[in-house]
């Protein structure tokens, strides 16, 4: 069966070390584009944090699809119709405010271009605002602040402190939530089901397509669903062990524009 999709994490996979596209990815982008390619970058990141890139990759122009704060909002960027998404239930705040308060560990959300937090020092919340580059809104109480829909929280902190964490949170709030890291030190809290492959899914019905007929490819944690789920998972060099466990093929590393190996052997019709 023909590819007709390929989906793109965008940390680590899509951008290099230095969160650049290189001229050769994105030159090769382009030119599936033009052969009607439809193109996704799913991340965790939040939708403003997405859209730059998106821009920079013509996906306006062509008609690609972003997938924000790991499925939890799905774009189509030339016609800005939101095709799926799903907020966290308001009255889980409290019990996400106490699990942080509990362990003595930094909680994040969003508002807008903005990211919310008591904790605006916080070296892993400078890290989200650069990546993203959004503002930092430092709030005394989150949990009174927070009186809106959002798509997701998060769990900021140490690598390892967080791998401790993860099965606690998970069996304390799994069953109203889906709790995975994104990164060792992000831990996020997603409203139920929703991760990328399932986000992926709704598209693909609204598409038409099949999931045989996409490419999925990452290298962290929240990429694994959408790398078993895909037609070809494919995982990067630089990836996670266990997300490459879960991949069909391997590519070269993100600084060594894997994408552009993974284009040019599945997808490039001379």
């Amino acid at each position: 069966m023909q590819y007709q999709i390929i989906v793109f994490d965008l940390d680590g996979t899509l951008t290099n070390s230095q969160k650049k596209i290189t001229p050769k990815t994105k030159q090769a982008i382009e030119q599936i584009q033009q052969q009607g390619i439809q193109v996704v970058l799913a991340s965790g990141r939040p939708t403003c944090g997405i859209l730059p890139i998106a821009e920079e990759l013509n996906l306006t122009k062509y008609g690609g699809f972003v997938l924000s704060f790991n499925g939890a909002n799905v774009i189509n960027m030339q016609t800005q119709e939101v095709i799926y998404q799903k907020t966290l239930p308001i009255q889980i705040i409290p019990s996400l405010c106490e699990f942080a308060q509990q362990h003595k560990i930094n909680l994040l959300s969003y508002e807008g271009n903005t990211i919310i937090t008591h904790a605006s020092k916080d070296p892993y919340v400078i890290i989200e605002s650069q990546v993203n580059h959004m503002q930092v809104k430092q709030i005394s109480n989150l949990c009174d602040y927070i009186r809106f829909p959002v798509h997701k929280c998060m769990i900021v902190g140490d690598g390892d402190r967080l791998e401790q964490l993860e099965p606690i949170a998970v069996s304390q709030l799994g069953g109203q939530l889906n709790i995975y890291r994104s990164e060792p030190y992000f831990l996020e809290f997603m409203p139920q089901q929703i991760d990328k492959a399932y986000s992926l899914g709704k598209l693909l019905t609204h598409l038409g397509l099949d999931k045989q007929q996409m490419i999925a490819c990452g290298d962290g944690f929240n990429d694994i669903s959408m790398i078993a789920y895909a037609g070809l998972g494919v995982a990067m060099q630089n990836a996670q062990p266990s997300v490459k466990a879960s991949a069909d093929y391997i590519t070269s590393s993100n600084d060594q524009d894997g994408i552009v190996k993974v284009i040019e052997t599945f997808l490039i019709h001379n």
